[in-house]
């Protein structure tokens, strides 16, 4: 036999965020692609990371996490959701909540086991499922409020199923599930015995007098719920690759296994910074977070609605999808390098984000820029007429 790529590899793609970045560093443009996160972070992090390196935190940890962060991160889960969670028993960190959702994956689900995830979704969920073999299978969300039914999920619904992905507040959309709608998936959730694995990582990003719940803390729910989260986004720390999972204890221990057979552990002193933004920085903070990032929100839907690529404007995270199917390209990645050619502005198109018929609908703008850069790319933008 030939030497050849292995079967899992044959399935996976680049990811067309990290394309269209590449295409815009060509054309020297602005990156509303990709969720680098460019802002500075809290210095009260930076330091306490440095003062780590220094102090001789520099060594494997456990291959959870270090107990410092551990136990900083159960007190943040009780703190926001009333969740009381043991820091030695039911918390691991990980390379990223992308890497917390890897090696959760990897501990619960086996091959040919099928994942709910709902439309739009995230690409790196669906990589993720089909790296360790398991099968996406999607229920569409309908915009512009990306509203579901419990009809929609039994719809979907095979002898194989064995979890559901609920990313709120979501990325590529937005969207803050409604307490209504976490318990539907609750429901749904416990009449067919499935995982519930979240991605929380925007859980600071929220806008319009919302706010951010995990299912987790509903009743009957903590057992089979694996919350994931980060501080990449909240800390503006995305290099540090520095996330955790929550979960029961008797899938914490595997899920931690998993995590130290991947990735040993996540970087010491990286995680005494995290610990101690946790632990020390203000609520404050996050109030502050969600006010700077509401402002940037309106500043690019008004601009995307006055050159006619209509928003679905989002009610968190840092993302809005704006309509350009009214424009005749044929595909939405025609329209996002058209958009890249005439204003040298990037952004992603549908493609990544639907499978089924609005993934030409739709393309993605970033805005967790500096203020600077995103209104110098707001100026670009309008440059376009109204018809585009």
């Amino acid at each position: 036999m030939p030497l050849s790529f292995s079967h899992r590899a044959e399935s996976i793609t680049q990811a067309e965020i990290r394309a269209m970045s590449i295409e815009c560093d060509r054309v020297d443009g602005v990156n509303l692609a990709q969720g680098v996160c460019d802002t500075p972070p809290p210095p009260l992090v930076v330091e306490a990371a440095a003062k780590a390196m220094r102090d001789g935190f520099n060594t494997y940890t456990r291959y959870d996490g270090l107990p410092e962060l551990r136990e900083a991160i159960a007190f943040k889960v009780e703190r926001d959701s009333g969740l009381k969670v043991d820091p030695e028993t039911q918390v691991t960190v990980s390379a990223g909540s992308t890497g917390a959702f890897y090696c959760a994956c990897l501990a619960l689900l086996n091959p040919g086991d099928e994942v709910i995830l709902f439309e739009p979704f995230y690409g790196y969920h669906v990589n993720t499922l089909l790296s360790v073999e398991s099968v996406p299978v999607y229920v569409a969300m309908q915009a512009p409020d990306w509203t579901f039914t419990r009809e929609d999920l039994e719809r979907v619904l095979s002898p194989r199923t064995r979890g559901i992905m609920v990313c709120t507040p979501g990325n590529p959309s937005g969207k803050v599930f409604t307490p209504a709608e976490l318990q539907i998936i609750a429901d749904f959730a416990q009449a067919h015995d499935l995982f519930v694995f979240t991605d929380e990582i925007y859980e600071y990003f929220v806008y319009d007098g919302l706010k951010h719940q995990t299912i987790a803390a509903l009743p009957e729910m903590a057992d089979r719920t694996i919350m994931i989260s980060g501080y990449s986004k909240t800390f503006s720390i995305t290099g540090w690759r520095i996330g955790y999972a929550v979960s029961s204890p008797r899938w914490a221990q595997m899920i931690g296994y998993m995590n130290d057979l991947v990735y040993v552990c996540a970087p010491a002193p990286l995680q005494i910074g995290v610990a101690e933004g946790i632990l020390n920085l203000p609520l404050t903070y996050y109030r502050d977070l969600a006010i700077e990032y509401r402002h940037k929100r309106d500043l690019l839907c008004s601009t995307l609605t006055d050159i006619g690529l209509i928003p679905s404007v989002p009610p968190g995270a840092y993302y809005v999808l704006a309509q350009v199917g009214h424009l005749g390209h044929p595909t939405s990645k025609a329209a996002a390098m058209d958009l890249l050619r005439r204003t040298r502005v990037a952004s992603v198109p549908g493609t990544s984000f639907f499978e089924g018929p609005n993934q030409n609908q739709f393309i993605r703008f970033c805005f967790a820029k500096q203020l600077h850069e995103l209104e110098s790319a707001c100026r670009q933008l309008s440059t376009l007429p109204a018809s585009v």
